[in-house]
């Protein structure tokens, strides 16, 4: 997931806005106690949520894959203040943890975590979004997009995390690689969608932003 040296990783996040104390306490505790704390967004791309969410003002967020919850932290920064975000995952074990950091937040009654695969949930919320972010299993990023557009307000943005996929998008792709293969469909489908405008930033394992026309 390194595109980027190490130098120059540090010089960006030495020249960007610093971590808030909270995030960073929640980002030591992923790396001492949970398993892969390598999917956490961490401080740059924590950042780069952050200015999003800030320039966009959401009401409605929506985030498919919420591991310790430091993304839901940093897209909550710029949530209005009647606005609510629904977080999903599957990790039952993670549960308590996530809640621990979000009640120490300032948005810990507008968190509303969901337990189950988010294909059950999608349908079942009842709103209209204007920030989604999809980081989860990749298998399914096209059946959560294809869930998800309709529930977008117009001029929502989608983000969607890890699309270079450590660079496996531009390298020979084995058949039987299906997260690889579904991305490379995923990205196409941005790319050519009608329904929405899209850039792909070279943001840690890539991030595409995507706008609903």
């Amino acid at each position: 997931m390194h595109f980027l040296s190490e130098d120059l990783e540090d010089y960006i996040e030495q020249h960007s806005e610093n971590e808030p104390e909270l995030l960073a306490k929640l980002n030591k505790e992923t790396y001492q106690k949970i398993l892969l704390p390598r999917m956490l967004s961490g401080h740059f791309q924590g950042r780069v949520l952050s200015m999003l969410s800030k320039l966009i003002r959401p009401v409605n967020i929506l985030e498919i894959g919420t591991y310790t919850g430091y993304a839901t932290l940093c897209l909550c920064e710029g949530m209005r203040e009647n606005g609510q975000i629904h977080t999903i995952d599957i990790k039952e074990e993670l549960v308590d943890f996530q809640r621990k950091y979000f009640d120490l937040s300032p948005w810990g009654k507008q968190i509303f975590q969901h337990l189950d695969e988010a294909t059950n949930v999608i349908p079942k919320l009842d709103l209209k979004f204007d920030l989604v972010f999809i980081d989860a299993d990749k298998e399914n990023y096209i059946n959560y997009y294809e869930m998800i557009v309709p529930k977008m307000n117009k001029g929502g943005i989608i983000l969607s995390d890890n699309v270079l996929w450590s660079g496996k998008v531009v390298q020979e792709v084995d058949p039987k690689d299906v997260s690889t293969n579904i991305l490379l469909q995923y990205n196409q489908l941005l790319k050519d969608d009608p329904r929405v405008e899209t850039v792909l930033l070279p943001i840690r394992d890539g991030l595409t932003v995507s706008r609903v026309i």
